[in-house]
């Protein structure tokens, strides 16, 4: 899948955001997982919230897939038509769906505004993923419409207006980023509903995203879970520590 790269003289200085730790990775590397479990561990010593930062969560498809009568058959359509659009490789999306792309980007910063509020009230939060500005794509938090794609003055307009709603956050770096890593076979065994392809494309992709400079450590999705979850909590725990410390000081 071709993915188009932002100038670095387009991307904006950088503000951390104490105590925020966002875990990211490719479909089926346990992010889901990893951030509830780090939340339950953590809270033992710090107030600690999780929090989603992609577009829609699993826990919205079976919220949708628990309607009656229509409710599978409407999951697996908006499925369908999410991922036909949100490839970079297909044509520029259609003018409603630019709109709806466009209105989950502007949510998406909504959310980025809350979980900036809840650290600074000093809540430690851990986040299912994190928007970046680097790489075009939701399929890589990125911008959706594709200004490299668009067509049309709207739809142009609209995507240059996405880019620098990214731009803008992508100021601000979570304290850690921990990054899971996984092969294609190992994710397709876990996700055989997605496309092998696609998930080819997103682990390539995204492990070379750099989130605007913020600290990264990266982990072995396909190790022993126990051994994923010590390694995360350990570094998480540090960062709190060093948090807190800081708070107090101020």
């Amino acid at each position: 899948m071709e993915t188009t790269n932002l100038t670095q003289a387009a991307m904006p200085q950088t503000e951390c955001i104490p105590g925020l730790i966002a875990v990211v990775g490719c479909d089926g590397t346990g992010k889901s997982t990893l951030t509830t479990d780090l939340v339950k561990q953590l809270q033992m010593q710090w107030v600690t919230e999780r929090r989603y930062l992609g577009l829609l969560s699993g826990e919205d498809g079976v919220k949708i897939k628990k309607l009656p009568f229509i409710g599978v058959w409407l999951e697996r359509r908006l499925a369908a038509k999410s991922s036909k659009t949100q490839s970079m490789k297909n044509r520029s999306p259609a003018i409603w769906a630019a709109l709806i792309m466009f209105a989950f980007s502007l949510r998406r910063r909504v959310k980025l505004r809350r979980v900036q509020q809840l650290t600074q009230s000093g809540v430690l939060v851990v986040s299912d993923r994190f928007p970046q500005a680097e790489i075009s794509g939701f399929y890589y938090d990125g911008p959706g419409i594709g200004i490299e794609r668009a067509t049309g003055k709207i739809k142009q307009r609209l995507a240059a207006r996405e880019q620098q709603l990214y731009q803008q956050m992508a100021r601000y770096q979570p304290e850690l980023i921990i990054r899971l890593m996984i092969d294609v076979e190992t994710a397709f065994s876990r996700k055989p509903d997605h496309d092998y392809e696609e998930l080819r494309d997103k682990i390539g992709v995204m492990s070379k995203i750099q989130y605007n400079g913020s600290r990264i450590i990266e982990l072995d999705a396909r190790a022993p879970y126990a051994e994923v979850l010590q390694k995360a909590l350990a570094a998480a725990s540090t960062v709190a520590a060093i948090s807190k410390r800081q708070r107090v000081e101020h």
